[in-house]
């Protein structure tokens, strides 16, 4: 087996320059959460993919990888799949409940959905017509995260360690977050999401130790927010300047030392190592 798609690599971080359709380096039934926050297809200029295909397009492109996401979960495995309620763009379209639909058709069974508050109403570009019932645009300035699960939503694999505080439990199990969104400026990336997602996401719906999945890795953020918290990260970007940021997140903001391997090392399997010095906290 060919490893030459590792950018990256130590007990803790996987980092994969390859396509989320192409890549053989994750074992299936392997991952026991994914968090991800996919291309919105509304024209974002990414380095290397076309975020401007139509609709119909889109939703192929969103069964196939959802696809390789459910067969690389084990059986009580989570998605946190985080998308707009809607868009605009290019046309109205239902985006949430219509991702929704293609994951249930997959085999993903739904659990919930979580509404997160952004509070930037100020990205909207259109009204529509203005101060008029002609044809106005109703935008939410919201958006969510949607909770799957492959068969058993119980979780009966992993350490069985929870890291989560009382007060996170009750606030985070309340469906509606609100925190602020992420600078494209300061983290170098076109569509970057906050760390507070991930983080909230591995603390409630994972283990300590748990391998926890972004398929579009960016900017890195669900890696940082997995290391930070000891869980093992595995990330997938066809770009390498992508993969460059993430590693030197991951790095700046975990403080990870580098660590370099040779193209013939084995996968990531096992166990992942707890580290003993506890959470690193964030922020």
């Amino acid at each position: 087996m060919s490893h030459k798609e590792f950018f990256f690599k130590n007990d803790e971080v996987l980092i994969i320059n390859d396509s989320v359709f192409h890549t053989r380096q994750i074992k299936p039934d392997s991952v026991d959460l994914v968090v991800t926050s996919p291309p919105y297809n509304v024209d974002i200029k990414y380095n290397s993919h076309d975020d401007q295909t139509s609709y119909e397009d889109y939703k192929i492109f969103s069964e196939k990888w959802m696809s390789c996401c459910y067969t690389w979960l084990k059986d009580d495995g989570r998605f946190c799949l985080n998308i707009p309620l809607d868009k605009n763009k290019g046309g109205q379209q239902s985006v949430g409940a219509d991702l929704t639909t293609i994951a249930k058709k997959i085999g993903f069974q739904y659990h919930s959905t979580i509404v997160w508050n952004e509070g930037n109403i100020s990205r909207r570009t259109a009204w529509g017509s203005w101060l008029s019932a002609s044809a106005p645009y109703v935008i939410a300035p919201v958006e969510l995260i949607v909770v799957l699960y492959k068969k058993t939503w119980k979780k009966t694999s992993g350490s069985k360690e929870s890291d989560i505080s009382k007060q996170e439990f009750m606030d985070w199990t309340n469906g509606l977050w609100t925190f602020n969104g992420e600078s494209k400026k300061k983290i170098g990336h076109p569509a970057p999401f906050p760390i507070e997602l991930p983080r909230r996401c591995c603390k409630l719906f994972s283990y300590t130790g748990d391998t926890v999945l972004d398929p579009f890795l960016g900017s890195g953020t669900t890696l940082v927010a997995a290391y930070l918290n000891n869980r093992k990260g595995i990330g997938i970007d066809i770009d390498p300047h992508y993969c460059q940021i993430a590693l030197d997140r991951i790095k700046k903001e975990g403080g990870m030392g580098e660590t370099r391997i040779s193209h013939d090392a084995p996968p990531v399997e096992g166990k992942p190592k707890v580290r003993k010095t506890g959470v690193r906290k964030t922020g």
